[in-house]
């Protein structure tokens, strides 16, 4: 099992930092979300509970393939008309912008686990669940909040004008949903819905590399959490993504559960996904930790029999 020889850091994550307008936002929208969400139990009808479902899988495949396996890792290709319209389904998880969700998961994955990760585990199970969410600058690989690592997707207007204007098409869910059916609708399909599906998502960044079992030769603190890879859609199977980053399927074995995966296998035996990225055997074997530990055991067995 990987292990890093570091110390837990102290994060700062209110007095003695600096704060700019973004991370300012960020909080009043963390509390007025999860102070709407806690009207649930008073706003209960099974038509907006239903429909918080639908919109959680929605807008939830809506990252795990848009955000994530598409854009941030390109493991698999899809016309451009589809690209966008997953893209717009995520844009309603209030995650962030595409331009900012892949530049930060494009730093973990270049940092993982180190002190330069945005959501590095060496500052607490607070800080990897939530807490980096509020420092901006700190959010993209300690640039100062640049999006150093998205030129892919700084060339595409379309990304461009989302990353300016994602937060009124959130807001715009919401007065629709309010229109349609009053309090019920906002706080079940909007509220809780993206609340929970926030958490599942923070999720994979703390609970994923603390607790479950490792399975691939990651270097990194990285689990497999069957919890996780069912809210979330499949990207639970987190040891397995570190393993293979550039893999469209997470949940290798038949028993893990993977919505993303079986979405975009429908997709490709359509015609609509295309150069669908899996690992090959080979490359599992090489990866494989009971392999290494096999071979551990064996060179030493040989080392014994030498003295």
């Amino acid at each position: 099992m990987a292990w890093l020889p570091l110390m837990v850091q102290k994060p700062v994550y209110f007095l003695g930092r600096q704060w700019n307008g973004v991370d300012i936002v960020n909080v009043f929208t963390l509390v007025a979300i999860h102070l709407l969400a806690l009207l649930a139990p008073f706003h209960f009808t099974w038509s907006a509970f239903w429909l918080g479902v639908a919109l959680y899988y929605v807008t939830g495949v809506g990252v795990t393939i848009s955000f994530h396996r598409n854009l941030a890792h390109r493991s698999f290709k899809l016309p451009k008309w589809l690209e966008y319209f997953f893209a717009y389904c995520a844009v309603h998880s209030l995650q962030g912008s595409p331009l900012e969700w892949v530049s930060s998961h494009r730093s973990h994955h270049q940092f993982v686990d180190t002190p330069n990760d945005p959501h590095t585990p060496l500052k607490g199970l607070w800080f990897s669940h939530i807490g980096w969410i509020l420092d901006y600058r700190k959010r993209f690989g300690n640039y100062d909040g640049k999006l150093y690592n998205v030129g892919d997707l700084k060339k595409q207007t379309y990304y461009k004008f989302l990353h300016y204007t994602y937060p009124y098409h959130c807001i715009a869910c919401g007065v629709v949903l309010y229109r349609i059916g009053g309090m019920p609708y906002l706080v079940w399909a909007l509220a809780v819905r993206m609340t929970f599906f926030l958490h599942v998502t923070f999720s994979l960044n703390s609970v994923c590399h603390i607790w479950g079992n490792q399975v691939w030769d990651t270097g990194d603190l990285s689990k497999n959490n069957w919890l996780c890879g069912l809210l979330a859609h499949g990207e639970g199977w987190h040891n397995n993504h570190h393993a293979f980053e550039y893999s469209a399927r997470h949940g290798f074995e038949w028993w893990q559960i993977d919505i993303t995966w079986y979405l975009i296998r429908f997709l490709e035996i359509v015609g609509l996904a295309t150069d669908v990225k899996l690992p090959t055997e080979i490359q599992k074997n090489r990866k494989a930790l009971s392999n290494k530990i096999s071979s551990m055991e064996q060179e030493g067995r040989f080392e014994t029999k030498v003295k």
